[in-house]
């Protein structure tokens, strides 16, 4: 059975793009994501989720995405939210002993094992969406997300602004600070000054910047980075 799904993206409007919806930056685990329609394909990918995190960075992200779409009720919020499921999953599928020491480090986002992952990421989508139903055109719009969120200079559309936001804002939260620093191989102080200085910039949205700057704040008072440095 195909799933009735319209693939249509909006063009990307000047950045920062303001939110026409709420903007919730209270914690993010206060509003997990609890809409189980999308559960399918997370089965689809539990062993793509047992590598580099995926298992926490992927849930985290979804919830992002989905304070995102509410943000932004003109987007297309399943094509975000299946984007979003999807976008690492490639990192399963690459030579794992070389996802920290070459896609965390040096020139690392130019690192030839982050293409790679988006290859496999737009492999992946493609093997698991059309059995669940997905057509095909919606499928497309999700490779083209995918392909690309880590390397390319530029969003092509809203909904793949808010999918890079989403991807970066989990970053932000404590569980996200405390992986992705030793990704990193710095301390959290240092990371989180790290994020203040080149990834709030990098956020796309208002609504994006206003969830980045609160999650911060929160965590840097949390993990007391003020003294632990």
């Amino acid at each position: 059975m195909t799933v009735e799904l319209t693939a249509t993206t909006h063009p990307l409007p000047p950045t920062p793009i303001p939110a026409d919806g709420p903007v919730d930056t209270s914690p993010i685990c206060g509003t997990p994501s609890l809409q189980t329609d999308l559960d399918p394909v997370w089965a689809a990918v539990v062993a793509c989720t047992r590598v580099r995190g995926n298992d926490i960075h992927l849930p985290i992200s979804l919830a992002f995405a989905e304070r995102l779409v509410a943000a932004h009720p003109e987007a297309n919020a399943m094509l975000v939210r299946v984007a979003i499921l999807l976008h690492d999953t490639g990192w399963a599928r690459v030579d794992e002993s070389k996802i920290i020491s070459e896609g965390f480090s040096g020139d690392w986002r130019k690192a030839e094992i982050r293409f790679e992952h988006e290859r496999k990421g737009c492999e992946i989508a493609r093997e698991v969406l059309p059995p669940l139903g997905y057509d095909a055109r919606f499928v497309d719009e999700v490779v083209a997300i995918i392909d690309g969120h880590d390397t390319r200079a530029e969003a092509h559309s809203l909904e793949d602004a808010l999918v890079r936001d989403a991807d970066r804002l989990w970053r932000f939260d404590h569980a996200g600070i405390a992986l992705a620093s030793g990704w990193f191989g710095l301390d959290p102080a240092t990371y989180c000054d790290r994020l203040r200085a080149e990834i709030i910039p990098e956020l796309l949205t208002e609504a994006g910047t206003a969830m980045g700057l609160a999650h911060l704040d929160r965590s840097v008072a949390l993990l007391k980075t003020a003294v632990l440095r």
